[in-house]
């Protein structure tokens, strides 16, 4: 079984002892019940992570680990950034979790034009917040050494801006679409140097906002013959995208 994970501000140097303590010690003695001699694997979030040996626990949220190994793990290539549309409140974080357990790199908050839900003001940093908890919750809990970078609530010039800038860096934009006359599956994508994934809310996305998009050189494409919530569209286009680009084997 994989050691589970647990964040670190700055992952120490092999042989060191170090403590964790604070909410991961917590979570390591009282709730998984790490004792001496367990194995763990600490991280920073960017991409450094270390496997280590537990030496002994100090106190319910407190223990003692000794760096056995430690390495840099690279970014998968290409990077992929999801444009997640505002979801409905009960399905807001299980779009974040699923997305981050799939393995995107970046999730940017987008206030389409269907959105049923509204971030303004004090409601937006809350939201932009619980994301951000959520990715690093799924992140933990997939094994991945890098926390995906949670950015927004962006206006639909924004969105405009970051599908103008990859395709315009030789990358690819896909807008998911369910009345789109190309297929994910038969897009090449191997040469990408970078991918923005665009899912639109579950009323579908404006045909102002889908014409914009497209004029600026993004594909739209349909995932196959169901029509997915907005909940769970971005999981499974990464899971394509995993197998169509070389995202799984340059991670490793």
């Amino acid at each position: 079984m994989t050691p589970p994970l647990f964040w670190v501000e700055e992952v120490p140097a092999v042989g060191a002892l170090a403590d964790l303590g604070g909410t991961e010690g917590h979570h390591a003695v009282t709730v998984t019940r790490i004792v001496a001699g367990d194995r763990i694997t600490v991280s920073d979030g960017v991409g450094t992570i270390a496997e280590c040996d537990v030496d002994t626990t100090l106190a319910k949220d407190r223990l003692r680990y000794r760096v056995v190994s430690r390495r840099a793990v690279p970014q998968p290539e290409p990077p992929v950034t999801l444009v997640q549309a505002l979801p409905k409140s009960d399905r807001s974080e299980l779009t974040v979790e699923l997305a981050t357990e799939a393995g995107v790199d970046r999730i940017v908050a987008w206030q389409s034009a269907r959105c049923v839900s509204r971030w303004v003001g004090s409601r937006a940093e809350k939201g932009i917040r619980k994301w951000s908890a959520t990715a690093a919750t799924a992140a933990k809990q997939s094994r991945r050494p890098r926390i995906p970078v949670v950015d927004g609530p962006v206006a639909t010039s924004e969105v405009r801006g970051i599908v103008a800038d990859v395709v315009g860096a030789g990358g690819v934009a896909l807008v998911l679409h369910e009345s789109a006359p190309a297929d994910l599956a038969d897009l090449p994508l191997g040469d990408a140097t970078g991918i923005v994934l665009v899912v639109g809310p579950e009323g579908g996305l404006d045909p102002g906002e889908l014409d914009d998009l497209v004029a600026l050189g993004a594909r739209a494409v349909r995932m196959g013959p169901e029509v997915l919530r907005t909940s769970t569209a971005a999981a499974v286009a990464l899971g394509a995208i995993g197998v169509r680009t070389r995202r799984w084997s340059s991670a490793r």
